[in-house]
């Protein structure tokens, strides 16, 4: 009679603690609903394709739930289907790839809203993970960007060239251009679009025979630019030229000339003394 008792007597903590780890564990599952059920909800009502195990295992990657289910429903909303490889997977895999994938899916939607430029997702990745800001290459393909022609960084005004007439001239241009998508990865920068230009309006200047005819029709330097495809191998393509400003400079031929003239009198004198 003593031993049953006993036995009961310690049949009462184990049934407590597992009642205690019981209550433990529908707690850590009530919690996990709560903390999901917003989330999921969204995903079922925008039909995003999103279930409740897949927002569990993007957690425990360390992935942003919310900051995926948002992109992906702003996705959906915009008819980018999973056939054109925007499934969740796809989403995971860029941003554990170290991608932005807001910034991508703001880029395609940007670019169907356009209806001009012709973007695939997996494209729009390469772009992403390249270190290139894709947003902001589709708003540079719908909206055209000017530079300037030297860059105000350069910290000078105007470029300056000679004629053949030995006029100087002091030119400030100003270079509209637009994003080439297909040259982004692995395409020139705006540096090198700027550089080119200032060298192509040296050259046109300088084969010009007179500088009149340069300040008469100054769409020579613009055409003779544009012909010489300057844009090629870069991340942009050249929309327009427009010379903004020319100014006359001093007569560099005359000067040299007189230079020259004056070395051969002193050559001539010093020969002269010889004698």
């Amino acid at each position: 009679m003593t031993s049953l008792t006993l036995f009961a007597d310690d049949d009462i903590p184990m049934q407590l603690v597992l009642s205690i780890v019981a209550l433990i564990f529908l707690l850590v599952i009530l919690y996990i609903f709560l903390s999901y059920f917003k989330l999921y909800i969204q995903c079922k009502l925008t039909r995003a394709g999103i279930g409740f195990v897949d927002l569990i295992s993007m957690t425990f990657k360390k992935i942003p739930v919310s900051m995926i289910v948002q992109s992906k429903i702003m996705a959906v909303k915009a008819d980018l289907t999973e056939q054109e490889g925007v499934t969740l997977s796809a989403l995971n895999s860029h941003h554990l790839a170290g991608g932005n994938v807001a910034l991508v899916i703001r880029a395609l939607i940007a670019a169907r809203k356009a209806k001009i430029i012709s973007l695939a997702f997996q494209e729009a990745m390469a772009i992403d993970r390249a270190g290139r800001n894709v947003l902001e290459a589709v708003q540079t393909s719908v909206y055209p960007k000017v530079i300037d022609c030297p860059s105000l960084d350069s910290g000078k005004k105007k470029l300056d060239a000679a004629a053949k007439d030995g006029i100087e001239l002091y030119v400030r241009a100003r270079v509209t251009v637009r994003a080439n998508l297909q040259q982004l990865v692995g395409g020139a920068t705006e540096e090198t679009i700027t550089a080119r230009v200032g060298e192509g309006i040296i050259s046109a200047i300088g084969s010009a025979s007179s500088h009149k005819e340069v300040l008469e029709n100054p769409d020579v330097i613009s055409k003779k630019v544009l012909s010489d495809r300057l844009d090629s191998q870069t991340a942009f393509e050249i929309v327009s030229i427009d010379i903004a400003d020319i100014d006359v400079g001093g007569n560099i031929g005359a000067k040299l000339q007189a230079d020259q003239a004056e070395a051969d009198t002193k050559v001539a004198r010093a020969r002269a003394e010889g004698r």
